[in-house]
């Protein structure tokens, strides 16, 4: 169940170390009604501004190259930061790389959406901000499959044209969702008390059900069903 909120009361907070780049998004969010609440450029006082004001979605880039003495990787550290102490907070990360491998340790870190900066436009950051707010969740649009398509796909659609999750057990189910997690076949044993030769079957079957080739397009789909993630993984 999403929780709706009207645009106009969409706070957002962001992290982007490009100063016209980032101008421009607060000019296009506020425009839309939205009420930017942090413009940051790097990420400890992204963080404090997020506790502060407690946004309800978060943008942030991932490569910031600002004089961060963490390093210039510091989208993703933000983003595990909001994962792990701000769950409340939906992380949209809109970012130049557009590599799968990338993609897919978002996902584990626990973004809610991802956009690619070079092909994006205002009215789509501002339709992927609502969307993000209400709990959906976006994703570049055949992205597992490596094409590098333009715009995004909601949580209800599916790159495999109708793949649903009652396809699947529901023991099944949870494996997934261990895979989203980016958990390996031995820890899913651990955690669900099986056999890691069970843990194989299962997602043995569930390749077969969903479609899927490969583990990285597991994870992408199951974020794009909406697939619930175990805590603590």
């Amino acid at each position: 169940m999403t929780t709706e909120i009207e645009p106009e009361r969409i706070r957002v907070a962001l992290l982007e170390d490009q100063q016209v780049f980032r101008e421009s998004l607060v000019l296009v969010l506020e425009s839309a009604g939205m009420d930017v609440v942090a413009r940051c450029s790097q990420t400890p006082p992204f963080l404090a501004r997020v506790r502060e004001r407690s946004p309800h979605v978060a943008v942030l880039d991932l490569k910031l190259e600002s004089g961060d003495p963490e390093g210039p990787d510091t989208g993703l550290t933000a983003l595990r930061c909001l994962h792990d102490f701000y769950p409340a907070v939906k992380p949209l990360v809109l970012s130049s790389h557009h590599e799968p491998e990338v993609v897919e340790q978002c996902l584990h870190a626990g973004a809610a959406g991802y956009l690619w900066k070079h092909n994006v436009g205002c009215a789509e950051v501002v339709e992927a901000v609502t969307r993000v707010a209400r709990g959906e969740r976006l994703m570049p649009s055949g992205l597992s499959w490596g094409a590098a398509a333009q715009g995004f796909v909601p949580q209800e659609a599916s790159p495999s044209g109708g793949v649903e999750l009652g396809l699947l057990t529901p023991r099944e189910r949870e494996v997934l969702g261990y895979v989203a997690a980016g958990a390996d076949n031995l820890k899913i044993a651990a955690c669900l008390d099986i056999t890691e030769r069970t843990v194989k079957a299962h997602i043995t079957s569930i390749y077969k059900k969903l479609g899927s080739e490969n583990r990285t397009q597991l994870a992408v789909l199951a974020c794009q069903l909406g697939v619930q993630r175990p805590a603590g993984v």
